[in-house]
């Protein structure tokens, strides 16, 4: 019986059953290892969510109770003469000094204006971030404002997404729809395909940034042609010695809630005035120059010490074919600019120049590569 049992299991051939283990082994192998993904995942979700559900927690609670602050510092001298915007500047210059961007005067009177909005800070929903909050704040009508904000955390608007419904005027239209079937449905068409708020969208909320006091990850310049502008045009200002002191690159304006960058800002320091100098490489448009005037009158505005003179602007437009500067004034007359200011601001010309010795070299690199590139 043993031998023939032996003969037996020789005969076998075992190579396809150990094949069909390996198969077996490698699938449950694939099965788990997806499964442990899958859980890292969920995991990482879960903790991004937390993250940034408690940040916008903090900053709403700091901002509601920097808002109150101001309120009762201005309550407490209300019978004196006090210069509100002169306070509201002194608070904004030692906290951005400490703090850095999101403290300027626009933004203490939103928080003000939040503050007594919403007196009782548990009212507040944390479903909504301060972004929300900014939009929700423009409407002056309690019923109005309280619709959106109810819709807002229902429906899970993102900020883009309540501001479009606010645009489309939902709530009017809701208003003069007859009959509750007719809100219901009208209601639930503009609900649909909603864009729905994310965590990241707080995550990587400008606002945020500011908070935290981390450097915003934004692109400095649109191209490196720029960027070789920019350092040109900085090089030739700080070399002029006419008071030219750099201030910096892309530096935040915050009107109605939107973020803006100029490109340039410098401080003469004889003038005593912020000039600042948008590089575009295009040709001169109305729409740069309605951009520019609306960051003079931020700086004049927000910006300026009280012996500060009116900020000027600089538009420097660049194509290959041609190179053309304007100035933007803002509020300042032209008598005073060509009196005061023309002695220390450079010329069209020298800037013009400045920006042609960029794009000659720039240009004559890209013909190089051309020929170098192009068939014999």
């Amino acid at each position: 019986m043993s031998k023939n049992f032996n003969t037996l299991n020789n005969n076998i051939n075992l190579e396809p059953i150990w094949g069909n283990f390996m198969v077996l082994e490698t699938a449950v192998r694939i099965n788990s290892m997806q499964d442990a993904i899958h859980d890292i995942h969920r995991i990482l979700l879960s903790s991004r969510d937390k993250v940034a559900h408690r940040i916008n927690n903090e900053l709403l609670s700091v901002y509601w109770n920097v808002g109150k602050k101001i309120f009762e510092f201005q309550q407490k001298f209300k019978d004196q003469v006090v210069d509100e915007p002169k306070s509201l500047k002194e608070i904004s210059k030692s906290l951005t000094s400490d703090f850095g961007t999101g403290f300027s005067v626009s933004n203490l009177r939103l928080m003000k204006l939040f503050y007594l909005t919403y007196p009782q800070q548990q009212t507040l929903s944390v479903s909504l971030s301060w972004a929300h909050y900014c939009v929700l704040l423009t409407i002056s009508d309690p019923y109005k404002r309280s619709f959106y904000e109810k819709e807002s955390v229902y429906a899970n608007w993102s900020v883009r997404e309540l501001k479009r419904q606010i645009e489309s005027s939902l709530f009017e239209r809701l208003m003069l729809s007859q009959g509750e079937a007719n809100k219901e449905k009208l209601l639930s068409l503009a609900l649909k395909d909603n864009e729905i708020s994310q965590p990241k969208d707080i995550l990587q909320d400008p606002h945020v940034f500011e908070f935290l006091g981390i450097p915003e990850d934004k692109t400095l310049v649109e191209s490196d042609l720029e960027k070789a502008l920019v350092q040109q045009i900085k090089k030739f200002l700080l070399e002029l010695g006419r008071g030219f002191m750099f201030v910096g690159t892309q530096q935040p304006v915050t009107i109605n809630n939107t973020h803006y960058y100029v490109d340039m800002v410098f401080y003469n320091k004889i003038l005593r005035a912020y000039v600042l100098i948008e590089i575009k490489t295009t040709k001169f448009t109305p729409e740069a120059a309605g951009q520019i005037n609306m960051f003079l009158n931020y700086y004049a505005s927000e910006v300026n010490d009280y012996d500060d003179n009116p900020p000027i602007g600089i538009i420097l437009c660049t194509n290959k074919d041609s190179v053309s500067a304007e100035y933007a004034l803002g509020g300042l007359a032209n008598k005073i600019f060509a009196s005061r200011y023309v002695l220390y601001i450079p010329n069209k010309e020298q800037l013009i120049s400045q920006a042609e010795a960029v794009l000659q070299k720039w240009h004559g690199k890209s013909d190089d590569k051309d020929d170098k590139d192009s068939p014999n």
